[in-house]
């Protein structure tokens, strides 16, 4: 179903009825662009570090547009063992609920506009369901302090009111149009001088022009005017959330949503619709489990056994087409009443709501075919299985050569990769530069960072030694490990964050200090209240033994509400962390039903080296 800003509305009823009905959900995002600057090949380096990824595709990727996004909602229907299907596509584009409110600049990427040519633009504009992920609080109705070059205006204005109020003839005032700063000024000096007995509003007149409208009015009539007034701007802000609220939705149902190669879809879904992306990888990964509690990413299930083997290419269009052959058996599907279905053999690629579609028929095969392996076999794996829990939030990191994923729930993978070489070299140099430069030892793999460096990784990690001792006396290029590398870009970023907030964090720590100390001091004092006599002691300038010991103990034993505490007198929690923790509790409730062992879900783990 096609959703555009003009049967949004109409509709939204169905996209809530068909989030409370599902199972599961598949989704799937179209984007004005992917890289700003580095082409795609650096933007994806085979040497990240899933911190590296996250920032490249954070600073290089979130100025483009998520501007058509596929939500497919699955049910499965035991009476008939099929599943019925609702699909989604909608066309968004930002809308500015007020002048306080963002107003989205986006970029778009040449090649994927070629890519959709049949895409119109306008169309988007004139049609986007709005997509505004918060609004700014009014201005609070108390005196304001009117600017000097603005008081004979606002008196004059004042003097006007004075002038109707008096008037027995007159019922309205209209004022001449004027600056949006100066009807602030009106509005904040009305709000609190005439409480009663008038009504404020601002029209426009043929040529665009904004003016103030002030009416006499008795509190009844007063009464009855201000709730249409809010009646009016409560639905413009509805229009102005607009598809957030389907984000919100599917976030509050707490089902799991799959996925292909979805990183950089969760990541636009959460900066456009929920809040913009943190600085740190940890708190982005506690942003995302709190708004998606169960993700699942079907290039990584496809990628790893038992389909790793049987399944050579996983980009999502052979990806279907392999799971429709031997020894997969594609699902039965039907869309439900009043939904179009889509033929997979037309192949309506890039249509977010077809790709979400398909997206979700992976998912089905390869779930069913690991209930094969189960005794007796089953035909139907749901969504709340324990076979697919290995999969949950880890989201397929692309061309990354020794870490598949990015775990949400925890660390990350960190391979040695003492097999591996940092190599700078001039601007001049080309790919079978360095094959020539390496031809010694053997196979290796090359991956670019930019025009004067690259990894190269060496097929005997014996043989670095030797390659970086070459390296010692050349004057055009330079080899070090990629241990030496990491520790010298780690020095760089902490001398560069001290240069840029040296005295910040300097008052930061001095302030955690404190309230550590005051979280030591009730420790003692929660301690002490528990063994105290009558009797009263003296106190010496350093502590006992026993005091050290225990401010040993308690140093490492502060709860992590003491350390919230801590953290908090330094800084306050971000507005986007603060939206997650509302969310924090569902994970609680949602472990996966199921009757099977948990031998059975140990079947097939998502393996930690690949």
């Amino acid at each position: 179903m096609e959703i555009i800003r003009s049967n949004f509305k109409s509709n939204l009823h169905k996209v809530y009825q068909a989030i409370e009905e599902a199972d599961f959900f598949a989704i799937d995002g179209e984007f004005s662009g992917i890289s700003d600057g580095p082409p795609v090949t650096a933007l994806t380096n085979g040497f990240d570090t899933p911190e590296e990824r996250y920032q490249k595709l954070k600073k290089h990727s979130m100025d483009f547009l998520l501007f058509q996004f596929g939500l497919c909602a699955f049910k499965y229907d035991y009476t008939d063992s099929k599943y019925i299907t609702k699909s989604f596509n909608f066309y968004v584009f930002p809308k500015p609920f007020s002048r306080s409110s963002p107003d989205v600049k986006f970029v778009c990427q040449e090649e994927e506009r070629q890519l959709r040519e049949q895409y119109d633009e306008k169309r988007l504009q004139s049609n986007g369901a709005g997509a505004l992920s918060y609004v700014s609080p009014n201005t609070s109705k108390c005196p304001v302090t009117i600017p000097e070059d603005q008081k004979k205006f606002i008196d004059h204005v004042i003097e006007k009111i004075e002038d109707l109020l008096q008037s027995e003839e007159d019922k309205n005032l209209d004022l001449e149009p004027c600056t949006g700063f100066q009807r602030k000024l009106i509005y904040q000096t009305l709000s609190w001088k005439y409480p009663k007995g008038i009504h404020v509003e601002t029209l426009e007149t043929e040529k665009k022009e904004r003016y103030i409208v002030i009416s006499k009015v008795d509190e009844e009539e007063r009464k009855r005017r201000e709730q249409q007034k809010h009646a009016k701007e409560q639905e413009e802000l509805n229009d102005a959330v607009g598809f957030s609220r389907v984000i919100h939705a599917i976030a509050n149902s707490g089902k799991l949503v799959i996925g292909h190669n979805m990183l950089l879809d969760v990541m636009h879904t959460v900066h456009q619709f929920y809040c913009p992306l943190p600085a740190d990888l940890n708190e982005f990964k506690e942003m995302t489990t709190c708004v998606f509690p169960r993700l699942l990413d079907t290039k990584l299930m496809a990628s790893t056994q038992p389909f790793k083997d049987i399944i050579n290419n996983t980009s999502l269009a052979e990806l279907e087409k392999r799971l429709k052959e031997t020894p997969f058996n594609p699902p039965k599907v039907e869309s439900a009443e009043g939904f179009p279905s889509y033929d997979t053999a037309s192949e309506q690629l890039h249509e977010a709501g077809y790709d979400a579609y398909i997206t979700g028929l992976c998912f089905i095969s390869m779930a069913n075919y690991l209930g094969t392996f189960l005794s007796p076999p089953k035909t139907h794996v749901s969504a709340r299985s324990k076979l697919v829990e290995p999969f949950f939030n880890k989201l397929f990191l692309m061309r990354v050569m020794d870490i598949p994923y990015l775990n949400l729930e925890g660390p990350d993978l960190q391979p040695k990769r003492d097999h591996v070489l940092h190599v700078t070299f001039p601007k001049e140099w080309k790919t079978s530069d360095l094959y020539q430069l390496f031809s010694a030892f053997g196979n290796i793999q090359i991956s670019w960072i930019d025009d004067t460096s690259a990894f190269v990784s060496l097929s005997q990690p014996e043989q670095v030694q030797i390659a970086v001792n070459t390296s010692k006396y050349a004057e055009s290029y330079r080899i070090q490990t990629y241990a030496e590398y990491v520790g010298k870009k780690h020095e760089k970023q902490i001398k560069r964050k001290w240069t840029e907030d040296g005295w910040k964090e300097v008052e930061r720590k001095r302030l955690n200090t404190q309230c550590a100390s005051y979280a030591l001091q009730n420790h003692y004092h929660h301690a002490n209240s528990l063994t105290a006599t009558g009797t009263v002691g003296k106190r010496t300038l350093s502590p006992s033994r026993a005091e050290a010991g225990l401010e040993a103990r308690v140093s490492e034993e502060l709860s992590d509400a003491e350390l919230e505490q801590t953290d908090s007198c330094a800084e306050s929690l971000s507005e986007g962390r603060k939206k997650a923790k509302k969310l924090k509790r569902m994970k609680k409730d949602l472990s996966p039903a199921g009757s099977l062992s948990d031998s059975s879900a140990k079947l097939f783990e998502v393996p930690d080296t690949w």
